[in-house]
């Protein structure tokens, strides 16, 4: 009889450990290989050469990291709107951050700039599973800001130009933020509640806000490069610092034993020595990007290659609190729990491809990406290109293999139309006003389909 009731209990979730909290932090305009810790175990170059970041690599051993992580758009505010809902941004109709460039052979696709009250956030499902919420930082999804949305804390509905006034000692508000978030944990612990927070630092913009003595420090470290560059050094230091001291302060109220640790970067930059392209276009170097989870479970120092992108956070988070509210319809993301124990099957999704749309002039020309296993094409509007490279093989995107692979190629970009057709996605159209003569210098300086998008 007493083993039947133990039986019974364990069934029931009797003895489940409480939910965890969650502290997400995502950092912003982040290159993959942005960070002092590596982000592949093969790959030297998939660090930093100059960029000091001692306490978000020490949290990497402590935890697990994804060498293949993308952002699931190459600039902030689609990444922001999919990690809210866990939708692609081509299926939300959300692909571009800044208003669109005109005088160039396309019309960029429409492209929207508010968060619907319709749409169901992640901060909504936490909330309903007994969570308290608090969003910190930059928000840049209009519609009211988070309190409209899920959560019970937030600094309202910001965007990049609020991070511009915090200079030292507290550049673009990263030590604001962090003891924002320390009070916010405290009054959680006392209430006996789990908490997720979203720490939406604005680093690494405004570089000129940084810390003085760590802009002379990059200065003399970075062989001279431009000041730009050197304060985005010096800028990534003080983020870093601040999320050290985050970390400490959790580990001094004991939450760390129950918490869950995620670093991200909402879309790549500038990524020298290793990969393609960068923010603003679907090359590697625009959408991977740095990804590191710490928790109780999660084996220290270890590594997962599978790819995984941002949207798979809104099933994962639900997953690990437990709620008996049903997830929306039409997720994109899939649960990436079961890797965090070292498993290596696949991320159940919706569809197995991943696609990454950005009908926009910014890094590149208008242009498409869909990854099937390690192949990974890329579709230029300008010109009907189709670009095919082995990932596995060809990080960098340097070898295309579309003219030694045509039907592959063929079957890949009919997937890409087939998958954007189904989803509505906004389109580039072509201009029938264009003049040759009268068209803009691009801020990524290429050409569809010929690479101009590397920095």
């Amino acid at each position: 009889m007493k083993s039947l009731l133990l039986l019974l209990l364990v069934a029931s979730g009797a003895f489940a450990a409480a939910p965890p909290n969650i502290l997400f932090m995502l950092s912003d305009d982040q290159a993959w290989s942005g960070l002092s810790c590596q982000m592949h175990p093969d790959m030297p170059d998939s660090k930093s050469s100059i960029v000091q970041t001692p306490n978000i690599a020490r949290l990497a051993e402590q935890g697990m990291r994804f060498s293949a992580a993308y952002a699931p758009a190459p600039v902030c505010s689609p990444t922001r709107i999919s990690l809210q809902t866990g939708r692609n941004p081509a299926a939300l109709g959300w692909t571009k951050a800044a208003p669109p460039e005109m005088g160039h052979r396309l019309i960029e696709g429409d492209n929207r700039k508010s968060i619907r009250d319709d749409e169901v956030t992640i901060g909504n499902m936490l909330k309903s599973a007994g969570y308290a919420t608090a969003h910190y930082g930059k928000w840049h999804l209009s519609g009211g800001g988070p309190a409209a949305h899920g959560y019970d804390e937030s600094d309202g509905d910001t965007g990049n130009q609020d991070a511009g006034p915090h200079l030292p000692p507290n550049p673009v508000d990263i030590f604001g933020m962090g003891a924002r978030a320390v009070d916010f944990m405290k009054r959680s612990q006392a209430a006996r509640k789990p908490f997720f927070i979203q720490m939406s630092y604005n680093a690494l913009h405004y570089p000129e806000n940084a810390t003085p003595t760590l802009i002379e420090k990059y200065r003399k470290l970075a062989g001279g490069r431009d000041d730009k560059e050197v304060g985005r050094a010096a800028i990534a230091e003080d983020l870093d610092r601040g999320v050290g001291e985050l970390l400490t302060k959790l580990d001094a109220m004991e939450l760390s034993k129950n918490t869950i640790v995620i670093y991200m970067s909402d879309n790549g930059g500038s990524n020298r020595r290793t990969l393609s392209g960068g923010k603003g276009d679907v090359w590697e170097g625009g959408i991977r990007v740095p990804l590191i989870i710490r928790g109780p479970g999660i084996e220290a120092n270890s590594w997962c290659h599978q790819r995984v992108v941002g949207y798979d956070f809104f099933p994962t988070f639900c997953r690990w609190a437990g709620g008996k509210a049903a997830l929306p319809k039409q997720l994109d993301g899939g649960d990436l729990s079961h890797l965090l124990s070292g498993s290596s099957d696949r991320v159940g999704r919706l569809r197995e491809e991943l696609v990454f749309h950005f009908p926009h002039y910014q890094g590149d020309s208008p242009h498409s990406a869909i990854f099937s296993g390690n192949m990974k094409l890329i579709h230029f509007y300008e010109s009907g290109q189709n670009q095919l490279f082995d990932l596995q093989a060809d990080i960098g995107e340097s070898r295309n293999l579309a003219e030694a692979k045509p039907e592959l190629a063929t079957s890949l970009a009919k997937q890409l139309a087939d998958y954007l057709r189904e989803v509505g996605a906004a389109m580039p159209k072509p201009n029938p006003n264009y003049d040759s003569s009268k068209e803009p210098a691009r801020k990524g300086g290429g050409k569809g389909g010929k690479k101009g998008g590397k920095k």
